[in-house]
């Protein structure tokens, strides 16, 4: 399974178990985890959820090649049916309190999921990256409203406009994730921290992660709409053409020829 879920102790456990690929995510994996994600919302014996990935990977984001064949706009399919937006919908509007552990390179959705998880803890392999604009494309799943709230305007702007790599501590200091630990100690310190959340009131906890989320719920949604209306467009512009043609080539993208 590219997917692994499990339910123990009142956690659900959604795990990246594609190595062999550096977790890259396919279709199939964005339904397995929307599912499992809906599915734990109407189940009583799940009070939290953590997401996590190998110890060297996290997410290298999404597969390109089933990127490619799966995400483009479909005349008569509205973008809502895709599976990734499943996804997104799904976690974003998750009442339930979810963690997640992250080491080795969390890329583009990688990172950008994690704005919308309540405890994130990284360890100090841990590298984020959102190469949008590298590819021809925007930012996603609302990472253009969330990252400069988070983080402040530039240094945002610097993370999404050029897109380069940062590290774990980067990452603390811009307020992305709780806390950084050794690679050995965070998954038992995650798993830690879920367990908490279990013995905690189930309805107190639901109700203040949505009270400290309620401001921002309609301008999420707005945001994800709008970004995912731009990216679907830049998706089938000679821009991501030539990004997308020049990964596979394994050769450096040339963007002079577009202004």
């Amino acid at each position: 399974m590219e997917i692994v879920t499990t339910v123990a102790d009142g956690v659900l456990t959604i795990e990246f178990n594609r190595p062999e690929r550096k977790n890259a995510i396919t279709a199939v994996m964005y339904q397995t985890m929307a599912d499992a994600l809906v599915a734990a919302e109407s189940d009583s014996s799940v009070r939290a959820i953590l997401i996590t990935g190998k110890p060297e990977i996290f997410t290298a984001g999404n597969d390109l090649e089933d990127f490619m064949k799966n995400s483009r706009p479909v005349e008569g399919v509205p973008a809502e049916a895709r599976p990734v937006f499943q996804f997104m919908r799904a976690l974003s509007g998750s009442t339930k309190p979810v963690v997640a552990a992250v080491s080795g390179a969390a890329v583009g959705i990688g990172t950008t999921l994690l704005m919308h998880c309540d405890l994130v803890y990284a360890a100090d392999n841990a590298k984020f990256s959102m190469p949008f604009a590298q590819l021809g494309l925007c930012p996603e799943f609302a990472s253009s409203l969330l990252l400069p709230q988070l983080a402040g305007y530039p240094r945002a702007a610097e993370k999404l406009l050029l897109g380069e790599a940062f590290l774990a501590q980067e990452a603390y200091e811009m307020g992305l994730v709780s806390k950084v630990l050794p690679l050995a100690e965070l998954m038992p310190y995650a798993q830690k921290q879920a367990a908490k959340l279990v013995a905690l009131p189930a309805a107190s906890i639901r109700t203040t992660k949505a009270l400290m989320k309620r401001t921002r719920t309609a301008a999420v949604d707005e945001a994800m709409a709008a970004e995912n209306k731009l990216f679907g467009a830049m998706l089938l512009a000679p821009e991501a053409k030539e990004a997308f043609t020049a990964f596979f080539e394994k050769r450096k993208p040339d963007f002079s020829q577009f202004s």
